[in-house]
């Protein structure tokens, strides 16, 4: 099949999107919703909101329901569709918000006393994170003909690793539960920190190859960009809790380790985020493209919540004080965005529906 008949089904759906109500053009990375949602949850609970915390949480529940029910539907349904996206080098990476959805809604289950839950979360998400690891590489990267593919490289790409280290967060944050398996969840979580390490560096190569060699225009700095600072951030809350786990083989040889790249990734995480700002006023003041609602706007505002727990936990975990303040009070933006880009997503619904219904 030829690729212009190949993408026009894709085409197609993303078009009639607003006139049908199907989830044959379903974006991979609307789970990053989900992320946002549940780490606003988390970041709530931090702060002693428990009723606002617990409002996001099964806020963020139904919307991972909803989402898996309709990828089932696009797989059984509009399996063409979903072979388009695993091809593509710009969209493919977004399956990997799945994992760390799950792993996010695993991580607010294990503060709250869901235990069992919690697990079945884990090994759903680690056996995911399996597959998907060498799958998505393959198919979307390594399996493809088109050279050079550099210019397909985004900010998506950095979700791999927050899939991986929230693999870390919920297997160390379930290591005081599960005594029998203390020295199972060290090994996995510290795996889990280190391969995410690695694939920061990887995918930071790569997209900075992209921006030097090719042509950058506003359009391609859109908000899955933000992903590269919450990548960083995931990380500092995983080293964390890993920093807290008890002692153990894995624990006692990493732990030093761990703790100081954690300060290191925090200081870069912050670094990172005047860079995106002046970026977004680049491409929305400057440049004048509408700053309208889009599904990957979730992806800016997880990185947000995610900074905002990961200093919590890094000022508490290391007793830096001011490093836990700057987490707190950054909570407030973190809210403040996810409640704009929530607006703007059912504003956009109802849009949609009103469409749908009149057509």
């Amino acid at each position: 099949m030829s690729p212009d008949r190949r993408d026009r089904p894709v085409r197609e759906a993303r078009t009639t999107s607003g006139r049908a109500v199907n989830p044959s053009g379903l974006t991979p990375g609307y789970f990053a919703g989900v992320m946002a949602t549940g780490i606003v949850s988390v970041g709530a609970e931090l702060k002693g909101f428990t009723q606002l915390a617990q409002g996001l949480f099964w806020l963020s529940v139904a919307f991972y329901v909803v989402l898996v029910v309709l990828n089932v539907w696009r797989f059984i349904a509009y399996r063409h569709h979903l072979e388009d996206d695993f091809r593509d080098p710009a969209r493919a990476f977004g399956f990997f918000t799945f994992i760390a959805a799950t792993n996010v809604l695993g991580a607010a289950l294990v503060g709250t006393g869901y235990y069992g839950i919690a697990s079945v979360l884990l090994t759903v998400s680690v056996i995911t994170w399996l597959v998907l690891g060498y799958i998505i590489p393959w198919t979307a990267v390594l399996g493809s003909e088109r050279r050079p593919m550099l210019d397909t490289a985004n900010g998506t790409w950095f979700i791999w690793v927050v899939a991986s280290q929230s693999i870390a967060v919920v297997a160390a944050g379930l290591e005081p539960v599960y005594e029998s398996l203390r020295q199972q969840l060290a090994i996995l979580a510290v795996f889990a920190w280190s391969v995410g390490v690695i694939l920061y560096a990887a995918c930071a190569v790569f997209v900075a190859l992209r921006v030097m060699l090719y042509p950058l225009e506003p359009k391609h700095l859109d908000p899955p960009y933000w992903v590269a600072m919450g990548a960083v951030a995931i990380t500092v809350v995983a080293g964390a809790r890993i920093v807290e786990m008890k002692d153990a083989p894995m624990i006692d040889v990493t732990r030093d380790l761990v703790a100081g790249m954690s300060v290191v990734f925090w200081a870069f995480a912050t670094w990172l985020i005047p860079v995106l700002v002046a970026a977004g006023i680049w491409r929305h003041w400057l440049r004048r493209i509408p700053l309208v609602y889009q599904p990957t706007l979730w992806s800016m505002v997880f990185p947000l919540g995610m900074y905002s727990v990961a200093g919590i936990y890094l000022g508490a975990a290391n007793r830096l004080p001011l490093v836990e303040t700057v987490g707190a009070t950054w909570f407030w933006v973190a809210l403040l965005a996810w409640a704009l880009v929530g607006l703007g997503m059912v504003r956009d619904m109802a849009r949609k529906l009103g469409r749908s219904t009149a057509g």
